[in-house]
């Protein structure tokens, strides 16, 4: 037992007071006269031992009664067995991503827990709040209690290892209860390897009733014809229960198709067919679980030419002027020595079409080009130098030219989920002429093949970079060295090289995909672009280069939807955006992975856990009791003991 005032405990000298009041009788004796005397002595012996009890009963009555109000103010308690910890400050982590959109017992998960927040959490707490996108520091309910009730949901996905190390970055004096509230879909082992012995979480693991859910995830043109697109969406139902799903297409908010989805597989692909005309608008699916994944914003641009130039022979280039036609290309073709150098960054795309010499001039204006989202078609010649080949290509990448082979070798091998053929294969098929290839070039790389000789070396390779793509051939594709032309693959593969990743294709941006986009105009160097829409509008992260203007938008913008891009007030170019699918499968939820660490079915538990953990068990109110029993006592002795 413990004192909070043990200083009071010097009043119990106090108790010799009431000893001497009875060890001392003070009262002056009074002669009483009596008529009769004869039955005096037998009273006389009777009173004296009635009295001695009576006073010794007084004096412990007494005792007692001042000992327990002076222990009482001495305020004394039980010390609690995590009283080391009574001062450590709280942290909330509030998993507001769109999987707590599901519904539990009691509605929507998120929804549910704020409310038990604003029910439950005691007024006078302090606690700092962090969601997967906010912080919170060092508040109380009633300060944060409207944001709160105004929390929306993140597109950023709830990654406890980085709202942990910010809570760790957070300087403070005292140690640290932490608080997760998440429904784990999503939780991984990786995630909790970085939590600190010291401040081991507490995990409420609010759980979904139903974990139904169909997603559209994503949509692509499958098939362009002379007069209209053929749309392929693809959608997954990651529930048993296969439902049929209503689907609905708009542009510019106007329905212009509607279709129903009978599952007959957990993923499905819808078609559509459009005018070949600008796109702005979205495809829904009417489904009752998740929300945020019901609609899929994109964007189809007005066909624009593509600027394409090819540098070589004449008699090489002659195959690229079939392949790149007036009616979607602005093609052109030259020489080394008849090159302007001042049109290059104004093309899309650039075919080095088997050059026995790159000067180092045109190197590092291709380098620049590349850079400002310019796609770099390389077909290497069997008379150029290795290292001067090496020079341009190791710009972009490390892929690495070596000796050239004389083995002829046949091309079979497809790489079908590669994006250069996308939309190009309805099926995947292995049954056709194989082209041939007599002379190659060994090559070194990382970057993937888009095709494969037999026996596996590369013979296309594309190296991504941040806003292009440069496709490396291994061997020269003149009539002398391959029947490649003759293939059918030549077309497409020429057709999609040639596109800049912008342009005549869908638009469907995810928010926090932090690649960049590329947006053709001219600005001067005060101007900026602008996003916005009828509820949002930011400025994003630009550029300039050249003619084009190099946007990043980061976590930009928080709604998703269907954007336009301005100079000043005037409109450029239309942009969607969506959210990411990482919280569509309800399933994810691996709960087995916290099985080390507290969990908890509400925060009120936590709460009185913790407080009954670390709160002292006081007991002066029993002495207070106790004292007055006493002083009950002695009034019934004085008043009923003779």
């Amino acid at each position: 037992m413990h004192f909070k005032q043990p200083e009071i405990l010097y009043f119990l000298f106090l108790l010799i007071v009431p000893i001497l009041v009875h060890l001392f009788q003070l009262r002056r004796f009074k002669k009483e006269y009596f008529t009769n005397v004869r039955f005096l002595k037998a009273l006389s012996i009777q009173t004296r031992k009635s009295s001695k009890i009576k006073k010794w009963l007084l004096l412990a009555c007494r005792l007692l009664l001042l000992t327990f109000i002076i222990l009482a103010f001495a305020q004394p308690f039980f010390e609690s067995k995590d009283s080391k910890n009574a001062s450590n400050k709280m942290y909330i982590i509030l998993d507001n991503s769109f999987s707590m959109q599901a519904k539990g017992k009691k509605g929507e998960l998120l929804k549910r827990a704020i409310q038990e927040l604003l029910e439950e959490t005691p007024e006078n707490a302090s606690f700092s709040l962090l969601t997967n996108t906010d912080s919170y520091w060092d508040t109380d309910i009633k300060t944060i209690r409207n944001e709160l009730q105004n929390l929306k949901y993140s597109a950023t996905p709830f990654q406890l290892d980085n709202i942990l190390a910010k809570v760790k970055a957070h300087k403070s004096a005292f140690k640290k209860d932490i608080v997760v509230i998440t429904d784990a879909v999503g939780l991984t082992p990786n995630q909790l390897k970085n939590i600190e012995t010291s401040t081991i979480p507490y995990f409420i693991i609010p759980k979904a009733e139903q974990k139904n859910n169909v997603a559209i995830d994503s949509v692509f043109i499958r098939q362009t014809l002379d007069d209209f697109y053929e749309l392929s969406i693809n959608t997954t139902n990651y529930s048993d229960n296969f439902k049929p799903v209503s689907m609905a297409l708009y542009n510019q908010n106007k329905l212009i198709a509607k279709t129903i989805i009978n599952f007959k597989n957990k993923k499905e692909t819808i078609n559509f067919t459009i005018p070949k005309q600008a796109f702005h608008g979205y495809v829904s699916i009417e489904d009752n679980d998740l929300v945020y994944d019901n609609k899929l914003f994109f964007s189809i641009s007005k066909i624009k030419k593509n600027n394409i130039i090819s540098i070589g022979t004449p008699e090489k280039n002659n195959f690229l002027s079939r392949i790149y036609t007036n009616d979607e290309f602005n093609y052109n073709s030259f020489t080394l020595n008849s090159l302007d150098y001042n049109a290059i960054d104004k093309q899309d795309a650039i075919v080095l079409n088997e050059l026995d010499e790159i000067p180092q001039a045109l190197e590092t204006t291709l380098k620049s080009f590349v850079k400002k989202g310019g796609n770099l078609i390389v077909i290497p010649s069997e008379k150029v130098s290795i290292s001067n080949l090496n020079e341009l290509i190791q710009q972009f990448d490390n892929t690495q030219f070596k000796s050239l082979e004389s083995n002829e070798k046949l091309i079979t091998k497809i790489n079908f989920s590669h994006p250069l053929f996308a939309g190009v294969f309805e099926n995947k098929t292995n049954n056709f002429q194989y082209p041939k290839i007599k002379k190659d070039f060994t090559i070194s790389t990382t970057s993937p093949a888009v095709l494969n000789f037999d026996d596996q070396s590369p013979f296309l390779t594309a190296i991504k970079t941040a806003v292009s793509s440069v496709y490396v051939f291994s061997a020269p594709i003149n009539t002398d060295n391959s029947n490649f032309q003759q293939s059918p693959l030549i077309v497409p593969v020429f057709y999609k090289m040639a596109l800049s990743n912008q342009n005549n294709g869908i638009n469907a941006n995810t928010i926090g995909n932090n690649t960049s986009y590329l947006v053709s105009v001219n600005l001067a160097k005060d101007e900026i672009l602008t996003v916005k829409n009828s509820d949002e509008q930011f400025i994003p992260v630009q550029q300039l280069l050249n003619n084009k203007v190099q946007l990043f938008f980061n976590d930009y913008p928080e709604k998703a939807g269907n954007y336009m891009i301005y100079d000043s007030k005037k409109p450029i170019e239309n942009i969607s955006f969506n959210y990411p699918r990482t919280e569509s499968d309800l399933n994810q939820v691996n709960e087995s992975i916290l099985s080390d660490y507290k969990t908890s079915d509400s925060i009120t538990t936590i709460f009185d856990t913790l407080q009954s953990n670390r709160s002292d068990n006081q007991i002066w109110k029993w002495f207070i009791i106790f004292a007055l029993l006493f002083l009950a006592l002695e009034m019934a002795i004085i008043k009923f003991v003779k």
